[in-house]
């Protein structure tokens, strides 16, 4: 018994065991399951509360919106109205008329269990919600048909838990008031195809010309995955990308068990533009109004994620500047186009924004047309208009060139290659600035600056505008890409030359605004800057010279200024073979140029690239279509110039100086050129290649009078050492303090004067002459006695005239002189022959002069030197007579 009994430590460590508290992890365990319990509990009731209290603010379901497409509006620049896309004509097709296997790829494609929920598809929401709370909420959606029906009918496209709320509430209220196949019909016939085409229907004449009873299985695919990308699932603009979209709807068909293996393999293996409807059966519709900028804005809406919003009923603030737009078609519609198959685009945006003003999609560009050249064509060769992008500019950038940096045009290969580098023209010239290279777009300087810059620094320059131009090589410099820009990406990088190097993404929508008004979305690119201000205004100025002497004179407006660039691409030796093209042909011409106001880019070519141009007419046609455009849209604009940034310095510097010098007072003209510099790089010696060419002055001046034939003989040294030049004698006279006049310029070093006059002062001064050069004059004086009356008596005392029966009158010093009212000048040379000379003078002035030869002088006679007289007579002086 006394082992029953318990000591009293036994029954104290009983007691301390029952009174210890239960394991803490099965108090939590119990505590965590009430938690949740209680959040799930408070979770559905505010849940169902917050649901039904943004149920209770949803819209009534109406017939109307639910059947027929909410058209959105497009706005222009000034906020008015100029388009409701979707307003054009639907096919509506009836369900019972819809083919079992165009639903059957619908259904397998945007919603399986169509049939099976009641609005709502809750296994499909299950996974949506996981997916976005593994990825951030909107990563995927879970939107049935019936919710797509009612969003496209009454609600915005936003998401957020209103919206969401709302349209799972609309979707059970329009699952219990209307069948199945009706919502479907619904859906069917008023979802987003493509660009401005509504139902399935109407995508099904537009793409295939056919009835949807007459498409194939390939062709429903197509159709039933378009609408989940509309704009980019456009097969007539990117039929590869829709191929793979056409093929997982067929493999999703497979999957749920609506075609066989085979019918989805033979399906897939269809090409899918030997189905489309032909283009040259392609009609435009010619009665709505800018459809070519119309397409930039939808694909902008695709591109930004809102390619399904324009079913919304959204409104649509577009940068269109109407008048622009119509002149950009009224030109392209025009009759200056050499033939009828030229197609050309045109790009006009604003030079300080970067919004798109007007777009030329093409000649005769309508609604129906699936190619827009202005933003689609991205496959040609931007020729030389490539230049200043990637080669100039960057070397402003990167090397702070100048624009008088010489450059030698010589023939050169690319750098380990045997091919030449050709200019247009077939020729080299020698040095050049980088000025004269850019201005007449000569080849080989191109591909040398691009060299010096380096492949790597050119292609960071142009992907800072957004583009990409793919891997950048030495051909990269003259136009030899392996990616192209469109004419939209084109006038937006030369707008950064135009607006001091600040760039701004092209950009046709300003902000769209939702179906309530309120809610915004702003769609304007952030403005950034591409290259410094003093490589934008060098090469503009650069690219003015373009229009003035350079490849562009024909796009030049009166008193507008322009800068711009010509370009011009090659066929290469294979495809010349290949389509057996004449050595003249050419693909693409191009012309990019701008204002302070606009920057407009303009291709011109043929559609399939194996159609040459080959004519000067052709080679032209961007440059007429820039003018009259600019012309036109600049009527009303500011028209300011461009101005000089203080980062660049403007200095006159003598051409292939190396390195650069500024010209000296005796560089010669054509080798001055006033050339731009980024401050502080300019140079500041000047150069000593030229200097004054200085002529010594004639030396020992003499003159010698001869009394008897009137005449000073004068005579002079001249000495010049290195002289490359030939040297003349000015030879200029003073008489008696008149004005000085030149006598005779000659190549002796002496001269003799005739007939001087007595009684005067003669002043004689012979001026050494090269080129332009003159050298200080030397002069002497000769002053001549009068012959007094008293002297002439002496000579005839008597006053009688001598008789002479031929009417001349010797005097002892070999001159004849023949009185008459007509002057007879007998020249002789004192032996009896005459020259015979007759001047007639009226007046009564009867003088005659006999001096061996005559040479006419108005200031004092002859210049030359007679012969000496023998004291007869003269000859006799047959022209001169007496009354």
């Amino acid at each position: 018994m006394s082992e029953q009994k318990m000591t009293r430590e036994q029954r104290r460590k009983q007691q301390e065991k029952k009174k210890q508290p239960k394991t803490p992890a099965k108090l939590w365990m119990k505590r965590i399951l009430l938690t949740i319990v209680i959040i799930g509990v408070v979770g559905l009731i505010a849940g169902g509360s917050l649901f039904a209290f943004y149920a209770s603010s949803a819209p009534e379901l109406d017939e109307t919106a639910l059947k027929d497409p909410i058209s959105p509006k497009l706005l222009d620049a000034n906020g008015d109205l100029f388009a409701t896309v979707g307003a054009e004509s639907r096919e509506y097709i009836p369900y019972d008329e819809i083919p079992k296997q165009m639903e059957d790829a619908i259904i397998a494609t945007e919603d399986a269990r169509f049939y099976d929920h009641f609005g709502v598809d809750v296994l499909r929401l299950g996974k949506a919600v996981l997916a976005n709370v593994t990825n951030g909420f909107g990563d995927q959606g879970a939107s049935t048909i019936t919710q797509q029906v009612v969003k496209n009918s009454f609600l915005t496209n936003e998401k957020t838990l209103k919206r969401k709320a709302q349209e799972a509430y609309l979707s059970i209220q329009l699952e219990r008031e209307y069948e199945k196949e009706e919502i479907f019909e619904m859906y069917f016939n008023k979802v987003l195809m493509s660009g401005r085409i509504y139902g399935y229907g109407t995508a099904a004449q537009y793409f295939y010309g056919k009835d949807l009873k007459d498409l194939t299985l390939d062709q429903y695919a197509v159709l039933a995955g378009m609408s989940q990308r509309p704009n980019a699932f456009n097969p007539f603009k990117d039929p590869e990308l829709t191929e793979k979209r056409r093929n997982v709807v067929l493999h999703l068909m497979n999957l749920h068990g609506k075609i066989t293996e085979e019918e989805m393999k033979t399906a897939q293996a269809v090409p899918i533009e030997d189905t489309l409807l032909p283009e040259d059966q392609r009609v435009a519709n010619q009665d709505s109004k800018y459809d070519a900028f119309i397409d930039i804005v939808l694909n902008e809406l695709e591109a930004n994620g809102d390619g399904n919003a324009i079913s919304e009923g959204i409104t649509i603030h577009t940068t269109l500047q109407p008048n622009a737009q119509q002149q950009v078609e009224k030109t392209l519609n025009s009759d200056m186009f050499p033939t009828d198959d030229i197609q050309s685009a045109v790009a006009v945006i604003d030079t300080k924004t970067g919004a798109i003003a007007a777009v030329g999609g093409g000649r005769n560009y309508g609604a129906d047309r699936g190619f827009n050249y202005a933003q689609d064509m991205t496959t040609r060769s931007p020729g030389s208009t490539i230049k200043p992008l990637i080669d100039y500019a960057p070397a402003v950038e990167f090397l702070d060139w100048s624009t008088g940096h010489t450059l030698v045009d010589e023939k050169i290969t690319y750098t380990g290659s045997e091919q030449v580098v050709r200019n247009f023209d077939g020729k080299y010239k020698g040095k050049m600035t980088f000025r004269e290279a850019l201005y007449n777009s000569r080849n080989v300087p191109a591909v040398k600056t691009l060299q010096e810059v380096g492949t790597d620094n050119a292609q960071e320059f142009v992907n800072r505008f957004g583009i990409d131009l793919g891997n950048v090589t030495e051909s990269s410099a003259i136009g030899g890409t392996s990616k192209a820009m469109s004419p939209i990406q084109m006038a937006g990088a030369y707008a950064a030359f135009g607006n001091s190097g600040i760039h701004t993404e092209p950009y046709a929508i300003n902000k769209i605004v939702y179906r309530d008004g309120k809610t915004e979305k702003n769609y304007k690119p952030k403005a950034k800057e591409v290259m410094k201000d003093s490589t934008a205004y060098m090469v503009t100025d650069v690219l003015r010279d373009v229009m003035t002497k350079g490849t562009g004179k024909r796009a030049a407006i009166s008193g507008l200024d322009i800068a711009g660039k010509t370009g011009t691409s090659n066929y290469s030796r294979d495809d010349m073979k290949k389509w057996d093209l004449p050595s003249s042909a050419f693909p693409d011409v191009w012309f990019a140029g701008y204002s302070t106001d606009y920057s407009i880019a303009i291709w011109s070519g043929y559609p399939e690239m194996k159609t040459p141009m080959t004519t000067n007419e052709e080679r032209n046609l961007p440059q007429n279509i820039f003018k009259e455009v600019m012309a036109n849209i600049s009527a009303d604009s500011a028209n300011e110039k461009f101005s000089k940034p203080n980062s660049v310095v403007e200095t006159t510097i003598e051409k292939g100086s190396s390195p650069l010098k500024l010209a000296s007072e005796y560089t010669p003209d054509e080798l001055k050129s006033t050339e731009l510099f980024v401050r502080g790089t300019e140079p500041t010696a000047v150069s000593e290649e030229y200097k004054q060419l200085e002529l010594n002055s004639p030396s020992n001046l003499s003159v010698e009078y001869d009394e008897l034939t009137s005449t000073a003989t004068l005579a002079w040294d001249f000495e010049q050492e290195d002289l490359e030049s030939e040297v003349q004698f000015e030879v200029a006279v003073t008489i008696d303090n008149g004005p000085p006049e030149v006598i005779e310029t000659t190549k002796q070093n002496g001269l003799i004067v005739q007939s001087l006059i007595p009684g005067s002062t003669y002043v004689f001064s012979v001026t050494a002459v090269s080129e332009d050069i003159r050298s200080d004059s030397v002069s002497a004086s000769l002053t001549l006695e009068a012959i007094v009356e008293e002297d002439l008596d002496d000579l005839n005392p008597d006053g009688e005239d001598v008789e002479n029966p031929d009417g001349s009158n010797g005097n002892g010093n070999g001159n004849g002189n023949n009185n008459g009212n007509n002057n007879g000048n007998n020249s002789g040379n004192g032996n009896g022959n005459g020259n015979e000379n007759g001047n007639e003078n009226s007046g009564g002035n009867e003088n005659g002069s006999d001096s061996g030869e005559e040479t006419e002088n108005p200031d004092g006679g002859s210049t030359e030197t007679p012969p000496a007289g023998t004291g007869e007579t003269g000859g006799n002086g047959e022209s001169g007579t007496t009354p």
